[in-house]
């Protein structure tokens, strides 16, 4: 699903939220139930494309938390409900390369200690979003840090990866990173909730948002 730039989003007049966000934000830029109807259909999607296949669902905390636990349950109900069963065993790593609302030049990777069980399966990265930033003059996004992430799956030696992301930022790179699935392609926008953070606040938001400044000043650090 393709948000254009020119979409004015949800009135948060609409919607309920949490009292203590009244004020940081601009507009709902998806709300939680599109969300969900999209997560439904990737998984869906997911179940057609790996067969009999067994996987490994690795999580990219923590922004992927509610992402990857929202799939990997539809994933149980739609197996629950064939003729074949998947069996899946989830892992989590975490991923730090954002200061503010900017992209830090290093990544780290913490984490998933027992990465060899991805050996010979089928292997799913759970991730909220992979989205490109401007930094100063130059374009730093988590392409590249999905590509650390990846090199450092790939000596495992899995039978397979794919990636799973609920966001994509638009970018006018053409050598931009692209994951398997995603769900939605959204505008070069700085945006919150559904475990999306900003310096740990708006985790608990259900509906994806837009932060204003005001939010950007109060919870800077």
């Amino acid at each position: 699903i393709q948000i254009s730039d020119n979409w004015p989003g949800y009135s948060l007049d609409l919607f309920t939220y949490p009292q203590h966000y009244y004020g940081d934000l601009e507009y709902v830029l998806i709300p939680h139930g599109i969300i969900v109807d999209r997560t439904e259909r990737l998984a869906k999607d997911i179940m057609q494309d790996i067969g009999d296949n067994d996987i490994v669902v690795l999580c990219v905390l923590k922004g992927g938390y509610k992402f990857c636990a929202d799939l990997v349950e539809h994933i149980k109900n739609l197996s629950r409900n064939s003729e074949r069963f998947i069996s899946m065993k989830v892992d989590f790593v975490r991923l730090k390369s954002y200061h503010n609302d900017q992209s830090m030049q290093d990544m780290q990777i913490m984490g998933g200690d027992d990465l060899s069980k991805l050996t010979g399966k089928v292997s799913f990265l759970c991730v909220i979003f992979t989205l490109f930033f401007m930094f100063y003059k130059d374009i730093v996004g988590t392409g590249r840090t999905m590509k650390v992430l990846l090199n450092t799956i790939e000596k495992y030696k899995p039978k397979m990866i794919k990636v799973a992301s609920l966001l994509v930022k638009r970018t006018s790179r053409p050598d931009g990173y692209r994951p398997d699935y995603y769900g939605f392609e959204i505008p070069d926008l700085f945006v919150v909730g559904y475990a999306l953070d900003y310096n740990e606040h708006f985790r608990d938001l259900n509906h994806i948002c837009v932060i204003n400044d005001h939010g950007k000043t109060k919870y800077r650090v």
